[in-house]
């Protein structure tokens, strides 16, 4: 197998999960990030099917992922008086295994911290590639030549806007935004001051209560113990300014003003919540993956936020990027062919639909027709195997575990 001198733009999620299995074949990987260390916090993601376990235990994660997974949260979808209107199982929302982002990336930080280079605080400015290497500048100054780039940096992602063109070209804003916000529920939690946000309710199977109030256009949703608030509500795409947080914490209090239920009280926290995210819910769209030496793996590729799916096509897309790249006995483009042709097929889930109007649905109807959804079995069971399908649904070859180290 030809060894490589790897670079991976991204240290969340889907950047160490590559670095993971390049490393054990023995290529030299080095992984750059933007921000000062390994993120944390975050809303919870979560793995579904066979699929996403197989690729989990053979990372030897599966364990450990269950180890550190929050209590199980059925959400509770309640009217202005806290009566509850219909109940959203865990099974829908949280697969068969959650895991906060921060801890799961912190996981895969341990696995590959000893043996990939990690650079922090540092971004790809400038990319050039060529038959036989790609060029990179980084913020920092650092320059340096690398048998393969790997765009692991989320659907705003740097080295697809370098090496493939503007983010407009393939990411298109879907009418909604949503924030995380997660210092405000946790410091209730750890201080059970449970009056003040009920977010550590539970029911009689002792999993942890969540709860979601809709108005049209918009949801206020309150996690079980160490899950963060959030909001999701329409917007125009130019309603929030990037980086500027004091504009986006202001956006979300003029949107909800006039909304009842507990959301005074969430708000009342917004203004010194430390944990803060907002953005917009994107889709990504692209007839490749692939350039000249440069490969897209995870949201930069194939994101649609809160989707339910990126995470484990993520993991699921290191581990084909990893297979492909072992098999193809040193044919770097037909290793990322077949790479393209696998994930292209598997993540069409991801270039449809939208989880905004079912979050937030846009009209008092809406509402009740998703509310109703959870309280007819029928509908609930159809949607929970159109949801395994869909996590399951890749013809995944069976690389062998020699050619995986």
């Amino acid at each position: 197998m030809l060894i490589m001198k790897v670079l991976i733009s991204g240290a969340s999620i889907a950047g160490p999960a590559v670095a993971y299995w390049l490393v054990r074949q023995g290529h030299q990987v080095t992984v750059v990030e933007q921000a000062p260390t390994v993120r944390a916090g975050g809303q919870a993601v979560d793995f579904k099917g066979a699929t996403h376990r197989l690729v989990l235990e053979r990372m030897g994660l599966w364990d450990d992922i269950q180890a550190i997974r929050p209590a199980p949260v059925d959400q509770h979808i309640v009217d202005a008086a806290g009566h509850v209107r219909a109940v959203i199982p865990h099974e829908f929302t949280g697969g068969d295994v959650e895991v906060l982002r921060g801890d799961l990336g912190r996981l895969l930080y341990e696995r590959t911290a000893d043996t990939a280079e990690y650079v922090f605080d540092d971004r790809i400015t400038a990319l050039t590639s060529y038959a036989d290497r790609v060029e990179v500048e980084l913020r920092s100054g650092r320059r340096d030549s690398y048998d393969l780039v790997v765009g692991a940096d989320g659907i705003h992602s740097g080295v697809r806007r370098l090496a493939f063109g503007p983010e407009d070209d393939f990411v298109e804003f879907l009418g909604n935004c949503y924030a995380v916000v997660g210092s405000n529920s946790a410091a209730a939690i750890e201080s059970g001051d449970h009056d003040r946000i009920k977010s550590g309710d539970y029911n009689r199977r002792g999993r942890a209560i969540g709860y979601w109030y809709n108005v049209p256009g918009r949801l206020a949703a309150i996690g079980g113990p160490k899950a963060p608030n959030l909001y999701v509500f329409s917007a125009p795409k130019n309603a929030y300014v990037r980086g500027d947080i004091g504009q986006q914490k202001k956006l979300i209090m003029d949107r909800y003003a006039d909304v009842g239920w507990r959301v005074p009280e969430m708000l009342a926290g917004l203004a010194d919540a430390e944990e803060f995210y907002l953005d917009g819910i994107n889709r990504v769209r692209m007839d490749s993956y692939t350039r000249p030496r440069v490969v897209l793996v995870g949201d930069s590729a194939y994101g649609n936020t809160l989707g339910g799916f990126g995470t484990g096509m993520s993991v699921v897309g290191a581990y084909v990027l990893a297979g492909e790249l072992a098999t193809a006995n040193g044919d770097l483009n037909a290793a990322l062919a077949g790479y393209d042709r696998i994930m292209h097929r598997y993540a069409k889930v991801a270039r449809s639909g939208s989880a905004g109007p079912f979050l937030a649905p846009p009209s008092r109807l809406r509402i009740k027709l998703r509310d109703l959804t959870f309280r007819n079995r029928t509908l609930f069971g159809l949607m929970m195997r159109m949801t395994d399908k869909f996590a399951t649904d890749i013809e995944l070859p069976d690389y062998a575990e020699s050619a995986m180290s």
